[in-house]
């Protein structure tokens, strides 16, 4: 594996990328970056595949944009339709997770030309709505539920970040603990928040790090934020009705090209995605692999990198 910038037609890019051969594209969510993806990397690689997983904008090393309005989903998958011709490349397979889940998917949706076939963990595809912008029906439906507000709700302020910048080590150590699968339950976040408390502080003060994080991985993260900060990450959550407005052209529109969903057993996302999750059928054309991870939580490409090297060479070998 070797790690390096490269210039794009709107940012420098900073990628981790192993092997050669057809053109696998891993994408992080928050709060991660692309060493999330080393262990698909070595795999993929080791496989007859060239595995590159970006810093996406504004993370790590990648160029980070003042504008909160810089960090629409159609900028972010321009920013991967950029990276694919700067690699040399007219055609790859896109992989996400999380929010990177997201950006897949719309890869797919309106580049099938490009992106030929998606895998993605953790979040599923969720269609536009018709009714309005997200941020207000996520409110209404929190408020019907009386369950608290929902954390991307919290993200919406522009000062949201903050929080975590207080204190990152601090901020990123809760999150991998309260979305990790090894968790127990009643420590683990839900998503849901009560009335005044952050997402940082509904997270145990004793937090450990996951099983699976060693503390030299774990200072990666940490070095990372401290220099680059929070404000861009929390800016993607920012731009949810910006997207919804920007997107209507893809109202009902479905991913045609081959798809695969994997997902943990006790991924907290699932509180709030399992409608989207048992609905894929109806929205992935060709959707030919959906496995649940017994007993994982959200981080699945770190927290159990064995099944999910599976299941991408398994997908990728079908294609």
């Amino acid at each position: 594996m070797q790690t390096r910038h490269i210039q794009t037609d709107r940012l420098n890019q900073h990628i981790l990328e192993a092997g050669s051969g057809p053109l696998v594209l891993l994408i992080h969510g928050f709060p991660e970056l692309g060493i999330s993806w080393r262990a698909q990397v070595e795999a993929l690689a080791g496989a007859g595949y060239h595995a590159v997983a970006p810093d996406m904008r504004g993370y790590g090393g990648t160029d980070k944009p003042a504008a909160r309005s810089d960090y629409g989903v159609l900028d972010l998958v321009g920013d991967m339709v950029d990276l694919v011709r700067a690699l040399g490349e007219t055609r790859c397979v896109v992989v996400g997770h999380d929010w990177g889940a997201s950006v897949a998917w719309h890869c797919a949706l309106t580049r099938p030309d490009l992106f030929t076939a998606v895998a993605a963990l953790s979040v599923p595809f969720q269609p536009r709505r018709s009714k309005g912008p997200p941020t207000a029906a996520m409110a209404a439906i929190s408020k019907r539920l009386g369950v608290g507000d929902l954390y991307i709700s919290r993200f919406q302020p522009d000062d949201a970040h903050l929080e975590f910048e207080a204190e990152p080590a601090t901020a990123l150590r809760k999150m991998f603990y309260g979305y990790d699968g090894a968790t127990p339950d009643g420590r683990q976040s839900t998503g849901f928040l009560p009335e005044g408390v952050g997402l940082v502080a509904s997270i145990a003060d004793d937090a450990p790090l996951p099983p699976w994080m060693s503390e030299a991985h774990f200072e990666e993260y940490v070095a990372a934020f401290v220099a680059g900060g929070f404000k861009g990450p929390l800016d993607w959550y920012r731009c949810l009705d910006l997207n919804w407005a920007r997107t209507a052209w893809l109202q009902d529109a479905r991913i045609r090209v081959p798809a695969a969903f994997m997902v943990g057993e006790r991924d907290p996302v699932r509180h709030y995605a399992g409608p989207a999750e048992a609905a894929l059928k109806d929205w992935l054309l060709d959707l030919r692999m959906q496995k649940v991870v017994p007993g994982a939580g959200h981080w699945l490409q770190q927290e159990r990198p064995d099944e999910v090297n599976a299941f991408l060479l398994d997908f990728l070998g079908g294609l």
